[in-house]
This record gives C-alpha cells, structure tokens and sequence, in this order.
C-alpha cells in the first residue's frame, strides 16, 4: 500500500485525521511544553516549523485523540488545557491589507473563535487586551507566533518598507513583556535571526533554540526517522528505481540529507523527502519553491561564490541587520549553508548540505555570474561539457567555455574582468563536479582545475591574457602532475588563454604528460 505524504499540509489535526504520514517529533517536543518557557526557533523555510506549532497548538488545547498511539499520548497531562494565540505571518494578508491592518484583523478573529470582543483599535493595544481576556478564564495563555520576520525578510529589496514592518513589529512584540503574567508558554519561529536591538528589545528571556544540541531534531527528518518511518516507501522504491536498499538510502542521504544546527546531528529537508518518496525522483524539490534572486544578486555584488568549507564565528548564527547584510548570517539562516563541523575557540564551517542544495545554487550562481537571464539553460550547459570531456573532444571544451562569457555586457566585464573571469570559470567547474569527477582550487598555487573521465585526467590551466604555453609551463614547473602520476590513466596538460578584449579563449593547447 502506498503511504500518503502530507506535501504542503502544515496542520497536526488534518495530517492525523488524514491519516497522512506523520513522524513523531513529540517527545521532543515534551522537552519544549513540559515546563513552559520562551523559545526562539530559526530554521530554513519549508522545514516543518508550521507544523511544530500547529502540533503544540493541539497539545495545549487538550486534543488528546489527535495523538494516539504517539509518544506524548501517556506523558501528558490532557486535563490542563491553555487558550492559545497563535498567528502565522505567512497567512495573514499584509502583503494586501497592510502590515498594521493584517495584524487588527488577525487579532479580531482569534478574539472571536473565543466568543471575545476587543474595544481597542490599535494592533498593539489589541494584543495586549486579548492576553488580559483570555487570562480571565482561568488559564495562562501559549502565545505561538510562525515566521514572525515574513514581513521583512519579503521585502529585503526594498529598505524602506522593511524598516517600516520592523518598526511596527517591535512595538507589536513589545507587548510580550507587559504580559508576561499572563503567558505559559511562548515560541517564535522565523527564517532569520533579528538582532534584540532590532525587534525583540523587551524579550530578553527569550530562550534562542536555533543551535540548541538539545533541539537539533525538533524538525526535519534523522536518518533513524527515514528508515522507520519510510519503510514502505524505500521498499517501493527500490524497485521502482532498480536499486538496491543501501544504493537507494546512499542517493537519498547524498541529495536530501546534511543540515545540521549542531554538527553532530544531520537530518534531511521533510519537503524534499515526501517530493522525492512521493514521485520517485531525484529532484531539486526544496530549491525549487524560491527562487533567490536577491541572494544571488548580492553575492554577485560583492563576488562572492566561493561558498564550500568557510569559517565563522557564532555571530553568523545570532543576528541578522538588514542595512548591513552579512553574506554568511544570510546563506546559513535562509538554509542554503549549513553547520559541518565545530572547530575550537567558537569557529564554524558551513557549507552546502546535500546536491539538492549545491546542484541548484550552482546552476544559479552560473547564471548570475554570467549575466545569463535563464537559469534553466546552466545545467544543459554543464551536461554537454561532461560529454565534452568524456568524448576527448577539445574544440567544443573552449566552445563551452566561450559561450558562458558571451551574455556578460562589455562595458561590465572590462570594469570586473578578473573577478568574472575566476569566477565563471570556478562555478562552472565546480558544478561540473556533481556530474563527473572533477574538482576546481582557488589561486593558492595548486592546479586550476582537474578532470577525470574513465581513461583519462586532465590538469587544466587557465591564464588571462596571457598564452596557453606559459599555463603549460606552470604545470611542468609546478609538478602538479606528480600526484596522479601512480594513474593508469593517460595524463594531459590543458593549457588556457583568455582574452579579455574579446571576452573568448584566444589560446589553448593539450600536452600529453
């Protein structure tokens, strides 16, 4: 029997009365609600946040049924029951109402599911009033509020408009404190991290979850989870696809697995999965609901593209300014980095999570960097250089090549030409690197780029403005051959000119080594 995923549904009671596919998360979550408290989770978009409120939301108002046979169901007490504000920023309609009037109505209508008329006006007197109202019937109140910088994180290419939602939610939050009497237990979800300063000044209990080891699993899917809960989907699979059990959960790991918040737990993306379980393809599922645009024009702006193995400090995880972006808080809060490993003295290194994650900020990179304005063609291009290198066939390997500067405009390619140099040429090789052997360095003495087909390896030299002998010079000089000498394979030098008047390869020669 097919399982049924829950793609796209983020309410615990439709998902159980559905009978959809449900992973337990609530014995974490019991470590969250057992002794109330003020939380603040921020984790990528389309990770499974939603559906932690939705499902603390149902613990709280006492719907025992909802979770038979789960975990909390006998660790519970179902008789203490909390009225509970919860508001979801994604659905709230400021993008056509206005920030301030979608919050009014917002607040009108959980003040009506509980039979109350507010008689303020204000959004943020609302708020405080509906904490008092509620209150009066006996019980503390579980404020729950998902993806509370939605309003600003929409509009980071128009400043003035964020700062404004900005302004109107730190006095919407300043309300929490005035009514911490009133609160068992709180939880904030978002993307990113805001500095207290900015939004949450007043809130200075507030329990910052994000690389909480404790929490590392609250939402996405542990390999564990995979096996159990998937089962019948693996096993389906398998033989939908031809693969063994170990081939199948190795390419599901290698493209949806990786993200970590603590470098020791590593779950998969819950969206991709139930996508990939559910068509049996391997996808750019998670990639594809956002296109980022703006991320990737920043990164263009400051030439920014080597993203694998980089060093942080704990400061990328905790703040976010949106006049002073700082490109790292960006990739890692929006999800496209991640934590693989913790080195001593506060050090981080991030770096992409899976192929899913690479493959598609590669294929955009490209894109960008070349001023190519259809995303969909990098791929293809990347496929016929992989075909390229495998047939031997050199001329269309510079035909490639030159195509990629092609779309870039002269008058900015002169004013940057050795940043767009290195750079197209470093994306391209590197996203080549997920569909044949192959590996690119930076300019820090090694060889430029390598490639490796079935019967050869070539060591590639690219020089700009220069000639294609003194990259092969280099190359012999530089001994970069010794370490594949022990190869059966056939060992080429390849040698590349490029001019930058002609934004094309002038030079370009193959030696055998």
């Amino acid at each position: 029997m097919k399982q049924v995923f829950p793609i796209g549904i983020q309410t615990f009671e439709k998902i159980i009365e559905g009978k959809f596919l449900y992973v337990d998360k609530t014995k974490v979550i019991h470590q969250l609600v057992e002794h109330g408290g003020y939380y603040f989770l921020s984790r990528p978009r389309r990770f499974g946040k939603s559906l932690l409120l939705s499902t603390i939301k149902c613990i709280y108002t006492g719907q025992k049924e909802l979770f038979d046979g789960l975990w909390i169901q006998d660790h519970w007490d179902w008789s203490q029951r909390h009225p509970v504000i919860h508001i979801g920023f994604s659905s709230i309609g400021y993008k056509t109402l206005g920030l301030e009037k979608a919050l009014n109505t917002a607040l009108d209508n959980i003040a009506a599911q509980y039979d109350l008329q507010l008689v303020t006006t204000t959004y943020d007197q609302k708020f405080g009033e509906l904490f008092s109202l509620l209150s009066k019937k006996g019980e503390k109140v579980v404020l729950l509020i998902d993806e509370y910088d939605k309003p600003i994180i929409d509009y980071l290419d128009d400043i003035p408009k964020a700062k404004a939602h900005q302004k109107i939610l730190k006095s919407f939050y300043s309300i929490i404190k005035d009514s911490d009497r009133y609160i068992q237990f709180l939880m904030i979800t978002g993307v990113s991290k805001f500095s207290k300063v900015s939004i949450f000044s007043e809130l200075n209990n507030l329990d910052d979850i994000t690389i909480d080891r404790r929490f590392a699993d609250l939402v996405g899917i542990t390999q564990e989870e995979l096996e159990v809960n998937f089962r019948p989907s693996i096993e389906q699979t398998m033989d939908y696809l031809d693969l063994t059990r170990n081939e199948l959960l190795s390419k599901v790991k290698e493209w949806y697995n990786g993200y970590s918040w603590d470098a020791k737990t590593f779950v998969y993306n819950p969206f991709s999965v139930l996508n990939f379980f559910n068509k049996r393809e391997f996808l750019n599922f998670w990639f594809a609901t956002g296109t980022p645009t703006f991320l990737i024009n920043l990164l263009k702006e400051r030439n920014l593209y080597e993203l694998t193995a980089t060093e942080v400090g704990q400061a990328a995880f905790s703040s976010f300014d949106i006049e002073h972006i700082e490109s790292y808080a960006l990739l890692f809060q929006t999800g496209y980095l991640t934590i693989k490993r913790k080195e001593p003295f506060g050090l981080y290194v991030l770096d992409y999570p899976n192929r899913e994650v690479k493959d598609s900020m590669l294929q955009y990179l490209v894109a960008g960097f070349s001023h190519n304005s259809s995303y969909s063609k990098t791929t293809p291009i990347v496929i016929h250089l992989r075909k390229a290198f495998l047939e031997n066939n050199y001329e269309k390997i510079v035909s490639i090549i030159n195509g990629l500067f092609k779309s870039i405009p002269s008058h900015i390619f002169i004013a940057k030409k050795e940043a767009y140099y290195h750079s197209i040429v470093f994306l391209v090789f590197q996203y080549l690197g997920l569909f044949i052997e192959a590996e690119v360095h930076t300019s820090d003495g090694r060889i430029d780029a390598v490639v490796k087909t079935d019967s050869r390896t070539y060591l590639i030299e690219f020089k700009l403005d220069e000639s294609a002998d003194i990259a092969l010079e280099q190359i012999r000089q530089k001994e970069y051959a010794a370490k594949y000498k022990s190869s059966s394979q056939e060992l080429l030098a390849f040698g590349i000119n490029f001019n930058s008047n002609s934004k094309s390869v002038d030079d370009w020669k193959i030696e055998l080594l």
